[in-house]
């Protein structure tokens, strides 16, 4: 598992009405790395909505169909519970998911 990994999170609870969420590893490396049971990972939706905090991901990244990442979304999940790979965002995305995530956290 790594920084910029998206997984397939089957019943993900907290609000989500869907059953299944793409969700894309946030974490810094060091800590996906360690025996800290959780990462933090940033949601995917099908829907964005023009913010600075979303970052467009689609085929390219493994994914059926474009859809985005909600900076403003994040959330912690068991690394337990990650286990159905979707695909991994190129340097490119990350360094945009790294930028939103500064605008999102407002750092």
């Amino acid at each position: 598992m790594k920084r910029g990994d998206m997984y397939l999170l089957r019943h993900p609870g907290g609000g989500y009405p869907k059953k299944q969420r793409v969700m894309t590893v946030v974490s810094r490396q060091i800590l996906v790395d360690s025996r800290f049971p959780t990462v933090v990972c940033a949601p995917v939706f099908t829907r964005g909505h023009g913010l600075e905090t979303e970052v467009s991901v689609g085929p390219e990244d493994g994914l059926k169909h474009p859809s985005w990442i909600a900076a403003d979304g994040l959330v912690s999940i068991p690394k337990s519970r990650l286990t159905d790979f979707v695909g991994s965002l190129s340097p490119g995305k990350l360094s945009r998911l790294s930028h939103a995530l500064r605008i999102a956290l407002d750092i």
